[in-house]
């Protein structure tokens, strides 16, 4: 039979397939919380698989639970493996099913491995002259290659034949087994011969050609190798027996039997919509002939659609400006794509008369750097109708480059339509590309829509980076920026990146998240609680935050260079403190030296281990530890204070920006669920303000010549809030009548009058009043208190005797968001509990813990950024100088002129306690000083 003429076989190592989408996606889920994940992941990987290989025969193997025979030829196989996460062991039976549903034969073999399935079958259909290509991720297969049996690797788009074996692994195929041996196998824990790696085995096969020769010339070895293999001959013959692929197993099919079925559509549409795959949903619906069939005439309509990542370049035929469609991983979109690269002043005058007419219109900016503040615009891509987008390029710069439109000149044309606010615009992180356009002049206004907050809005629990949403909600695989670009050290520029390819990227970006807000926007605008969140809170949030960001903050260097040095040598004293009470020098920065001493040497108690089952030294078991023994306290110390000097006073210099003089940092809008900001580059937000250090630091965080800091934080909100939400009568009548909380609530406990309250009454009833917002039980009471758990749990049910709202709040909480997956603000921000009815025990705990916790943490975070709003508006209303320059928890910060002062001091705390009614008055308390410290 003619090479050409023979049929294929495509086997599946599926174990492999599930682990490796399991871990290379992000925690997707459904609304009623059910990991998606995996499923999704293996079923792109096989679609997309079937598309390219179009085989006769195909099989996805799985291995089955339980052991199998070389479990009884060494007990210790695989022993080391970390159990199946939680999550993904509901997501295989679903899995199957619906590989069942598309007509795919499933094999499942009890008693063997996956890969000795494949392996018999990859020899059955050699000897029946059937070409063979498995695919896997696992190394261990590469001993099956031979002429007719190929590897390939979906991931990494990787295929392996006898040539290809041998470039990877510097071995022929025929001897994979032997270097296999050599080197062995962690993670199926069969040792190898011990400090023999890669490059040795690959070094002496090469020189003697197999294991047996190399065991018969083991006493002409020389070194520490040399003695490791006489000293492991006796173990080799048993490790090369366990990773040999068992090649002559009876099974009950065929290659020739594993012909695909017709697909079972209404199955696999219940399915789809069960996991919400909405594009595979729509394409079933649609009847759109798919490229996964098991007939010749499927697969030749599958061979049309073109592959992913195809340009210009490789493409000829297409129109010239244009890129063709780019299929996804399952090719689901049936639109072909219309991409053109803006090289005229006649085609750029025709982009601006389209903007300028359109409803809304999706921008997207290449730049030079990821830093906002000093980026600078590269390229510009623009889509206002769905599947079609325009890329101007404007400073590519490498050998060969196309002649570009003028930077300056393009960009001054394209600033009335960037300034205009009555032309509507979208953007992914909007924020970030209004700074890269403020670094050219241009003021960006209009923004109405930004595809990060809606989906931020929408599914806060979930990833909104591009890419994640694009899968979630267009079912499609994007251009990445690595993909362009490259990674690590050999990553270039985009100034550098080929315009073809640059085109291919920002077009899509720009289609894709116009396609986005397609999707996204109708969802959040169907419910009135999301829309207010989204419009009245998240999209004037962004436009303060570019305001905060670029006013940036003024520090002293040469007081930080000071403090740096103090810190240095208070770091030196405790390490020579930790030295004494070791008994010995070690690295304190080293957990495994660390661990060595604690818990060998001095003998302390282990509290916890690591997933390796050494005993951990994390923070928390070092605070366990810290209150009964010197040596973890003081390592405590010793980070605490190197932390801060990396991090603050050692960095901080470095970071001011050259152009302004400050330092600025970049706030993330959509980090955590429940609303609240994160700050970067720097982080200002964990400078802590407890300790005599942090606040050191906080002294460097200074006024310009003029001017003060001003401070202002609203006073104990959360309580505020549970007051409110619990809707409790003592603690509402606490806050009415202006009592101090703490103080009320212990007269409350003890029976005692407020005035004889002790600091010590205070501090327990403190602990309570703020453990229970964060969902503590007695546990954590106890030990924060260091009191028995007894009288702690005791205290607690004093507590909720008293305060019979909260605790009627609490349980009515965990029932509703137990009943509907998540909790709201009182705002109606929802934040999402995944875990609330899914996950293990301790998850569903901290579930549990979160939704007591999260809308109060919450309602603060949305009460800050209205606050943010409000003063922002009377800033820009009464056109002050003064700036707001931070946002740090509960507290703002703004630079003041002195002619200012008394006007910011009297207005400020109004319009902070003016953005909403509450049951309990709102208060904001201000300082002012010529530093953050002395202000706060």
């Amino acid at each position: 039979m003619a090479a050409d003429s023979r049929k294929k076989l495509v086997l599946v190592d599926g174990s492999s397939y599930l682990y490796r989408a399991y871990h290379a996606l992000p925690d997707l889920r459904t609304k009623a919380g059910e990991p998606t994940g995996a499923i999704r992941g293996v079923l792109s990987m096989l679609r997309l698989l079937v598309t390219n290989e179009k085989p006769d025969y195909f099989a996805v193997v799985f291995d089955a639970p339980g052991k199998t025979f070389r479990d009884d030829w060494y007990p210790e196989y695989k022993a080391n493996r970390s159990p199946m996460p939680d999550d993904m062991r509901p997501q295989i039976q679903p899995l199957y099913e619906i590989i069942k549903a598309h007509g795919w034969p499933l094999i499942v073999e009890t008693g063997v491995e996956a890969d000795d399935v494949i392996g018999t079958l990859a020899k059955q259909a050699e000897a029946a002259n059937i070409e063979c290509v498995i695919s896997t991720g696992d190394k261990d297969l590469a001993q099956l290659v031979t002429p007719h049996i190929t590897l390939k690797n979906t991931m990494s788009n990787e295929t392996l034949d006898e040539a290809g074996v041998m470039a990877k692994f510097g071995v022929k195929p025929t001897q994979i087994l032997d270097y296999l041996t050599l080197i062995g196998d962690t993670v199926d824990n069969v040792p190898g011969v011990p400090k023999v790696g890669p490059k040795t085995a690959a070094k002496w096969l090469a020189e003697h050609g197999t294991l047996d020769t190399i065991v018969a010339h083991a006493d002409k070895i020389t070194g520490v190798v040399g003695e490791n293999l006489r000293n492991t001959l006796e173990w080799l013959p048993k490790g090369k027996q366990l990773l040999t692929v068992k090649c002559d197993l009876e099974l009950p099919y065929a290659p020739a039997t594993l012909a695909a079925s017709a697909p079972d559509t209404a199955a696999l549409l219940g399915y789809f919509e069960r996991f919400e795959f909405k594009g595979m949903a729509n394409e079933l619906r649609a009847g759109a002939q798919s490229p996964l069939l098991s007939s010749e005439a499927d697969r030749g309509v599958a061979a049309s659609v073109p592959d992913a990542g195809t340009n210009t370049a490789t493409n000829p035929s297409a129109p010239a400006g244009h890129l063709p469609y780019i299929a996804g991983e399952a090719g689901q979109s049936k639109k072909p794509r219309q991409y053109k690269t803006i090289f005229t002043d006649a085609e750029l005058d025709d982009v601006i008369a389209a903007i300028n007419v359109a409803e809304l219109t999706c921008f997207d900016t290449e730049t030079t750097s990821l830093e906002p503040m000093l980026a600078q615009v590269v390229g510009l891509s623009f889509a206002w109708t769905p599947f079609e987008a325009v890329y101007i390029p404007l400073a590519h710069r490498y050998p060969g480059v196309p002649e570009q439109l003028p930077l300056d000149t393009t960009l001054a044309k394209l600033k009335p339509w960037f300034e205009d606010a009555s032309k509507a615009k979208l953007a992914q992180n909007a924020k970030y590309d209004e700074h890269v356009l403020l670094n050219h002049g241009i003021q960006v206004r209009g923004v109405a829509h930004d595809t990060l907050l809606a989906d931020y809005v929408l599914e806060s629990h979930k990833p909104h980076d591009m890419d994640s949403m694009a899968l979630r909600f267009l079912d499609e695989k994007t251009i990445k920026f690595e993909d362009v670009a490259g990674k690590g050290a050999k990553q270039i520029g985009f100034d550098e990146v080929d315009i073809a390819r640059a085109s291919e990227y920002s077009a899509e970006d720009a289609d894709v998240t116009l396609r986005l807000h397609h999707e996204i926007w109708p969802q959040v605008a169907q419910d009135d609680k999301l829309r207010y969140v989204y419009e009245k809170l998240e999209l004037p949030t962004r436009e303060v935050l570019v305001r905060i960001e670029r006013n940036g903050v003024l520090i002293d260097a040469a007081l930080l260079q000071k403090q740096s040095h103090d810190l240095g040598l208070q770091v030196n004293a405790l390490e020579q403190k930790a030295y004494e009470a070791a008994g010995q020098p070690f690295n304190l920065g080293s957990p495994k030296q660390l661990g060595e001493i604690l818990f060998g040497k001095l003998g302390l108690p282990v509290k916890r281990k690591t997933a390796t089952g050494q005993p951990s030294t994390d923070e928390e078991v070092l605070t366990e530890l810290a209150d009964d023994y010197p040596l973890p306290k003081l390592i405590l110390e010793h980070r605490s204070l190197s932390k801060l000097k990396s991090t603050y006073t050692d960095k901080l210099p470095k970071m001011v920006n050259p152009h302004t003089g400050r330092v600025h940092t970049n706030y993330g809008q959509a980090t955590a669920i429940t609303g609240r900001l994160s700050s970067n580059d720097p982080n200002l937000q964990n400078i802590p303000v407890r300790t005599p250090q942090g606040r050191e630091i906080r002294k460097a965080f200074i006024a310009a010549p003029g001017n003060v800091i001003v401070s202002a934080d609203y006073s104990q909100i959360e309580l505020r809030i549970m007051a409110h939400i619990s809707q409790d009568a003592s603690l509402l009548d606490a806050f009415a009548k202006g009592l101090d909380i703490h103080k009320a609530t212990a007269a409350d406990i003890f029976g005692v009058p407020i005035g004889d309250i002790t600091s010590e009454q205070r501090r327990y009833t403190k602990a309570v009043n703020f453990g229970l917002i964060y969902g503590m039980g007695a546990f954590g009471l106890a030990s924060q208190l260091g009191i028995e758990r007894n009288a702690a749990q005791q205290f607690i049910d004093k507590y909720f005797a008293r305060y019979p709202g909260v605790a009627e709040y609490m349980q009515q909480t965990r029932e509703s968001a137990r009943a509907k997956g998540y909790v709201e603000t009182v705002f109606g921000r929802r934040l999402t509990l995944t875990d609330i009815n899914g996950g293990n025990g301790p998850r569903r705990a901290g579930a549990e813990r979160a939704a007591i916790n999260a809308p109060m943490q919450g309602t603060a975070a949305d009460l800050i950024k209205l606050a943010m709003i409000a003063v922002d508006d009377w800033l820009h209303a009464e056109k002050l100088a003064t700036k707001l320059i931070m946002q740090v928890h509960d507290e703002l910060v703004l630079e003041v002129p002195q002619a200012e002062l008394d006007l910011v001091k009297r207005v400020l705390p109004e319009k902070m306690t003016g953005v909403a009614s509450l049951r309990v008055p709102l208060v904001a308390e201000v300082g002012v000083g010529p530093n953050w410290d002395e202000a706060h």
